[in-house]
C-alpha cells in the first residue's frame, strides 16, 4: 500500500526543502516525487509565491530575490551598497546548462549580487574570447567557467591562462588535476559523474544484471569520470568491464540506425541484458529502435540514461542519473562570493556534489528471467 499524500501544509514545506536544497525546482519533478497532480504543484508554488517565499518561472519556481518586504525595506534605508558582479561563461545555453545557470542565478538573489552571463561553445578560442571579454570591461570581480579542457595539447596551457586572470576563478563542472602550476590554485565544483556511474551499475546488478554494457556520448568531457565510475563499480562487484562503446556519431544525428545497430548486435555478442547511455537523447534514441525491433524493455534489455533532461519523455519513462545542475551552479556562486569576502585567507575549495538516481520503467524487470 502506498502512503497517503501529505496535507497542503506539509506538501508545500516538502517543497521549500527541495528548493533550498537545489536552487530551483521543476513542477514535474516535485509531481512525481510529492505523487500530485502537476497542477497540484503549480497552485501550492502559486500560493508560495504569494507569500513572496518563492519566484515563479516557467515550469517550476526558484528562490526568491528578495525574501520578504521587511528585507527589502530594510535594504532600501541603508546607503547603497556596490555589489559584486560575477561573470559566467558556459559552454551551451540549452542541454544541461540552463539547470547549472538557474541555480547560479538563484544563488546571486540570495547574496545580492549581480551575475553577467555568456555562452559559449565546446571550443577553447571562443572560451577565451567570451572571458577576454568579461575581463577587458573591467566590470566583474571573479569569474564561473566552464572551459573546454579536453585531452590536448591546448590544455595545460589554458589551465595557465585562466590561472594568470586578475581575477579569482572557479571552474563549473570542470576540473583541474590535483596539482596545477598557476600562481594560485584554481577551486572548481562539479557533479560526482563517477559515483552517478556506480550508482547506475549498483541498481542494475541488484535487479539480477551480470553483463551490464556503457554508451559513451560523442566528445563529453563527462565520459572520462564516467569510464572512472563504471570500472571501480564493476571491479568492486565482480563484473566484466569490456563492454564500453564510445559512440562516433551521435545516436540522432544522420547514420545514427546503423550506429545502434552497430552496438545492438555488440550486446548479442556479449549477452548483455543492460545498458546505460549517456546521454538522454542517444537513450532514447536506443530505446525508440529497441521498440522497432520488438525488443521489449526492461523485460530483454534494461536501461539507464544519464543527465536526466529528457528521459522521461521516452516510452517507457528511462531510469536516469540526475546530476546536481542547480546545486552546483549555486555552489560556484557561494564559493566565489565567500572568495571575494575574505580573500587569500580563505583555503581553495574543490567540490563534488553527489548525484541522484532517479528510478523509472526502464531498468525495473515486469518478469524474473534474464
Amino acid at each position: 500500500m502506498t502512503e497517503d499524500r501529505p496535507f497542503a501544509l506539509q506538501r508545500r514545506e516538502r517543497l521549500m526543502d527541495e528548493l533550498r536544497l537545489h536552487g530551483a525546482v521543476r513542477v514535474r519533478d516535485l509531481a512525481q516525487l510529492l505523487e500530485v497532480s502537476e497542477l497540484t504543484v503549480r497552485r501550492d508554488i502559486a500560493a508560495l509565491a504569494a507569500r513572496g517565499l518563492l519566484t515563479k518561472v516557467h515550469g517550476g519556481a526558484t528562490l526568491p530575490t528578495e525574501l520578504d518586504s521587511a528585507q527589502a525595506q530594510a535594504r532600501r534605508a541603508r546607503p547603497a551598497a556596490t555589489p559584486f558582479s560575477i561573470g559566467m561563461v558556459v559552454p551551451s545555453l540549452d542541454y544541461y546548462w540552463p539547470q547549472v545557470v538557474s541555480g547560479a542565478r538563484a544563488a546571486a538573489a540570495v547574496l545580492g549580487v549581480q551575475l553577467q552571463l555568456r555562452g559559449s561553445s565546446y571550443d577553447q578560442a571562443e572560451d577565451r574570447r567570451q572571458i577576454s571579454r568579461l575581463v577587458e570591461a573591467k566590470q566583474v570581480q571573479g569569474l564561473l567557467l566552464a572551459p573546454n579542457l579536453e585531452d590536448g595539447d591546448g590544455v595545460d596551457e589554458m589551465i595557465d591562462w585562466i590561472g594568470d586572470l586578475p581575477v579569482p576563478t572557479v571552474l563549473v563542472e570542470r576540473q583541474t588535476s590535483s596539482w596545477t602550476p598557476t600562481p594560485r590554485q584554481l577551486e572548481w565544483v562539479r557533479s560526482d559523474h563517477a559515483l552517478g556511474l556506480e550508482m547506475a551499475v549498483r541498481h542494475l546488478h541488484e535487479h539480477g544484471h551480470g553483463r551490464i554494457g556503457l554508451v559513451l556520448s560523442k566528445g563529453s568531457p563527462t565520459s572520462v569520470h564516467l569510464v572512472q565510475g563504471w570500472h571501480k563499480a564493476c571491479g568492486e562487484l565482480g563484473l566484466p568491464d569490456d563492454f564500453v562503446v564510445r559512440a562516433g556519431v551521435a545516436l540522432y544525428e544522420p547514420g545514427h540506425r546503423q550506429a545502434i545497430e552497430d552496438i545492438l548486435e555488440r550486446c548479442r555478442r556479449y549477452r548483455i541484458t543492460a545498458l546505460i547511455v549517456h546521454s538522454d537523447p542517444d537513450a532514447i534514441s536506443i530505446a525508440q529502435y529497441l521498440s522497432e525491433q520488438g525488443v521489449a524493455i526492461p523485460d530483454d534489455i534494461a536501461l539507464v540514461g544519464y543527465d536526466d533532461e529528457v528521459a522521461h519523455l521516452a516510452e517507457p519513462a528511462i531510469t536516469a542519473v540526475r546530476p546536481p545542475k542547480a546545486r552546483v551552479g549555486r555552489t560556484a556562486v557561494e564559493m566565489m562570493v565567500s572568495r571575494l569576502k575574505e580573500g587569500r585567507r580563505r583555503p581553495p575549495q574543490r567540490v563534488l556534489i553527489l548525484p541522484e538516481l532517479i528510478l523509472r520503467d526502464s531498468s525495473v524487470r515486469r518478469t524474473t528471467s534474464l
